[in-house]
């Protein structure tokens, strides 16, 4: 019998981007986002998050 692939229960792994399923460093979590930064920087505006010069 073959083992159950081994799932991820803690680390980068474990939270995918909620908009595109992106894995890994870059997760914002803040807030209960839990978006990469590249989708986070294209929606946040949206959300209304302002930019800070």
């Amino acid at each position: 019998m073959a083992k159950k692939p081994w799932k991820k229960k803690y680390g980068y792994g474990i939270r995918p981007c909620q908009r595109c399923g992106h894995v890994g460093p870059g997760l914002i979590r803040k807030y209960g986002l839990n978006l990469c930064r590249q989708c986070f920087r294209e929606i946040a505006h949206k959300l209304g998050f302002k930019k800070l010069d």
